[in-house]
């Protein structure tokens, strides 16, 4: 067979491919929610992380002089116990270990450790590049970064042993932020705009998108600036979903619900 047959026989192949009906691309599943309880939020926290243990809630904010770790009562929003961080330090997400809060800092490349129960500080580690959210499941934590990986860490040594590459629709996600494991997924806000993508942690693809665009109207206050979504916390034992954003002055339990049809969500998603 010459060169020119076979090149005639690959276009003939390419042509009828070409002609044959593609399979269309199912849009990857939107959810909407239902306020189920509202509930009193600090407007002055910039919130970075929050979990909730226990029967209380846990947060860390941000900003250089105004980054804290804290125990809060849920009902009231009542700050119950605080540590604040060096001034030089903007703090960022958290999680429990055991017996042991770990908190990163967004650009100085340290986090830090401390008892769970009494804030005291017992160690620092250290990793390259930003740090901005923790969550875990029963045998490892995840770590985001501001990029469209998140990194697997052990939690006893805090060193990465993994990587999960986010894509929603084959598209890289970045800016992924405040992470919470529900359910055996990795729920996650992204960084500027109201989503939060549920993130299949074997594959790091995006198997949903909650649209958040509405709790902002229910979060605002007159005369008072919030800023964006940011901070998901999950209460296993009773099946109960928390969401609040900096500075926000509230925050929701909210129950979610699959939207009909299929918006293209995915790309609405920011490249950078």
């Amino acid at each position: 067979m010459t060169a020119r047959t076979i090149t005639t026989a690959a276009a003939l192949v390419a042509g009828i491919a070409a002609a044959l009906p593609h399979p269309v691309r199912a849009a990857v599943p939107e959810y909407s929610f239902t306020v189920v309880k509202t509930y009193p939020h600090d407007p002055a926290a910039f919130t970075e992380g929050l979990l909730f243990q226990n029967g209380f809630l846990y947060e860390s904010t941000g900003l250089e002089g105004r980054s804290s770790i804290r125990r809060e009562k849920l009902e009231t929003g009542k700050v119950l116990q605080e540590y604040d961080l060096d001034p030089k330090y903007f703090g960022e997400g958290i999680v429990i270990w055991n017996a042991k809060l770990i908190g990163l800092t967004y650009t100085t490349q340290i986090g830090f450790v401390y008892d769970a129960e009494t804030f005291k500080p017992l160690s620092d580690f250290h990793y390259k590049g930003e740090g901005w959210a923790l969550t875990k499941d029963d045998t490892r934590l995840y770590m985001s970064d501001g990029t469209s990986d998140l990194r697997i860490l052990n939690p006893e040594t805090l060193d990465q042993i993994g990587s999960i590459h986010v894509t929603c629709d084959g598209r890289p996600v970045q800016n992924i932020n405040e992470l919470e494991w529900v359910k055996g997924e990795i729920f996650a806000n992204i960084w500027k705009i109201p989503l939060i993508a549920r993130i299949d942690p074997k594959t790091g693809a995006v198997t949903g998108l909650i649209d958040g665009s509405r709790l902002f109207a229910l979060a605002a206050s007159k005369g008072r600036t919030i800023d964006v979504l940011n901070g998901i916390a999950y209460d296993a034992a009773a099946d109960r979903l928390f969401v609040t954003g900096k500075l926000w002055p509230k925050l929701f339990q909210i129950r979610l619900s699959r939207r009909p049809g299929g918006k293209d969500l995915c790309s609405t998603i920011p490249d950078r």
